[in-house]
């Protein structure tokens, strides 16, 4: 009897290391698919079939021979284009999360900490940034920087800082109000390191999924703007524009645009499943709701 009542029934019990395992997988397929793509950015890093400007190719050139996926309208190798713009992706991802996660985390720990109406003004400045569009925000940085890949990344990094900033306010003033934070503070513990002890440490395993899922959400607002002419200017070789510049060739020579679009589609998608997987083994609220 004893034995029934302390451990979880052998149904319940394979029913957890199911979902656990399942979890894993999503990691692990996501980890594959996303860091092929980086392993190929890496490598654009040090070597390339051909140079980015060396139009000897031919125009159009079928894949094969010399050319793994053919040649661009202008005679460019597509494979190198291509491993270009996998460094340039990554590139926005990473910057445009770094900048989210740096004035997000602090407007949002600022506006959890506030009270009354500086509350009130904060949370109505984060819903007035969420609020503004992505595309004419970078317009305007554009205006006033030139179309780079940095003012690109600004742009999205801004946009995104008032959603994980949102985000933290929630959860920070949620952890706040647990017993254990005013035990902490009735210790004596001052405010720093019971952010620092408590306050991080519970809001990260959330906080992470959400810039996993930002990194996906900037890498494809980057590829738009490129298509759009506001992202990095020619000779990069950002996805975006790789495809913007086939779409006038895409019946006489689809690799242009398809080489792109697919290692773009499978970079988010690796993201996406390295999200859900980091949900399912770092947030406990996620592992008790599905157990």
């Amino acid at each position: 009897m004893t034995q029934d009542v302390l451990e979880p029934a052998p149904s319940l019990r394979a029913t957890r290391a199911g979902r656990r395992f399942r979890g894993s997988a999503t990691l692990a397929v996501g980890c594959v698919l996303a860091g092929l793509i980086l392993l190929l950015a890496l490598v654009s890093l040090f070597w390339s079939p051909y140079a980015a400007d060396d139009t000897s190719g031919g125009r159009l050139a079928a894949p094969g021979g010399g050319h793994l996926l053919g040649t661009d309208k202008l005679g460019r190798d597509l494979f190198t284009q291509v491993m270009a713009g996998s460094r340039i992706a990554v590139e926005a991802g990473l910057g445009s999360v770094l900048i989210a996660a740096a004035l997000g985390v602090t407007l949002g720990m600022l506006a959890a900490f506030a009270q009354g109406w500086l509350d009130d003004t904060l949370s109505a400045f984060l819903d007035i940034l969420i609020a503004f569009p992505t595309l004419l925000l970078a317009m305007l940085i554009v205006a006033a920087r030139s179309a780079t890949l940095g003012s690109a990344v600004l742009a999205i990094g801004l946009a995104q800082s008032a959603v994980v900033a949102r985000l933290v306010r929630i959860l920070v003033k949620r952890v706040l109000a647990q017993d254990y934070i005013t035990a902490a503070r009735t210790s004596g513990t001052s405010w720093p390191r019971t952010v620092l002890g408590h306050v991080l440490p519970n809001i990260w395993p959330t906080l992470s999924v959400n810039l996993a899922l930002q990194f996906g959400l900037a890498v494809l607002a980057e590829a738009g703007l490129s298509y759009l002419g506001l992202g990095a200017p020619p000779p990069n070789a950002s996805w975006g524009r790789m495809l913007q510049e086939a779409q006038a060739t895409f019946t006489t020579a689809p690799a242009g645009a398809l080489a792109p679009g697919v290692l773009l589609v499978l970079l988010v998608i690796g993201v996406n499943l390295i999200a859900d997987g980091l949900r399912d083994s770092l947030d406990p609220a996620t592992r008790r709701r599905r157990t």
